[in-house]
Parts: C-alpha cells; structure tokens; sequence
C-alpha cells in the first residue's frame, strides 16, 4: 500500500468514527475517547484500537499511536482481528504527535517503551500501563493469543474506567 492510499485510509477511518460517534451527529450520546499508545503502533495497539471500537463502541472510541511508529499494521494483527470478524478498515500506524491534541479521557501504554516515553499532554490525562506480548514477526497463533489477552483484560478495564 502506498504512503498515499494509507493516508487516504487513516482519514477516511477518522471520518466515519466522527460521522458516526463525533459532533456531526448532534443526537448522539457524547462518547469518551481512550488513546492506546506502543512504539511501534503495528500490533498490539492496532488490535486494541480495533478490538475497542468494535466491542465498546459507539460509547468508548478508540485511537491509537506509537512513540516510534512503524511503516505499517502487521500482517499477522490484520489477519488475527479478521478471524475474530474485527474490521481493519483504516487502521495505520501514526506516530503520537499526531494525536497529542486530540481529546482523550483515558490513555493507555500496552508496552514499556511507550510507557517510559508517554508524552506529556495539554491537559491531565488518566493513564494506565497494561503491556502485553509483542508477537510482531511471530506466528499467526501468537498473535490470536495477544488479540484474546487484550479482548479479556484491557476492553473490561477501559470499560469500567470510562463508563
């Protein structure tokens, strides 16, 4: 995929995520926003942005960014959150200076590089630290296995954090 067609589809996953939960649609319940961040932004952050906005939304919307991101999602997270009927569409990654304006309610670290490195926001921001295994050049299976660990312990935590 070209630096172009992952631009196109990074906006066009941020136009439908605030067409559907945002502003332009005023009767919608006002949403709380969680920031997943990891170095790469390419596994484990990926999966539990997708895994967060399909479990929890319309009411927890997930964005995720990497302190040091890398040129795309892993093959094997793409593949694992499709087995899970998780969609994919849009997701890239993005490096964390893109998204320190954003207005977020929770701010999540799933590894300890991201979490040494946390940016410091505009505003106090809760954050909590959860890391996980980095199956990034490993096996399909391991991956599956990080997907299901995110799915059971952070998407709860989230959840009771910002419900």
């Amino acid at each position: 995929m070209s630096k172009e067609q992952v631009t196109l589809a990074a906006v066009k996953n941020f136009l439908l995520i605030y067409m559907r939960f945002g502003a332009y649609n005023k009767g919608a319940m006002m949403h709380k926003t969680v920031l997943i961040l990891c170095t790469g932004n390419s596994c484990r952050s990926q999966m539990a942005e997708a895994l967060v906005n399909h479990d929890l939304g319309p009411d927890i919307v997930a964005i995720s960014a990497g302190t040091s991101p890398g040129p795309k999602v892993a093959d094997g997270a793409i593949e694992a959150l499709n087995l899970a009927g998780v969609s994919t569409d849009g997701l890239s990654p993005k490096h964390v200076d893109a998204v320190l304006n954003e207005a977020v309610d929770l701010v999540v670290t799933v590894c300890d590089n991201a979490k040494e490195s946390c940016p410091v926001f505009p505003r106090p921001v809760p954050t909590i630290h959860m890391p996980f295994h980095d199956p990034h050049g490993e096996a399909l299976d391991s991956f599956e296995r990080v997907r299901d660990e995110i799915r059971a312990k952070l998407l709860p935590i989230i959840q009771e954090r910002l419900s």
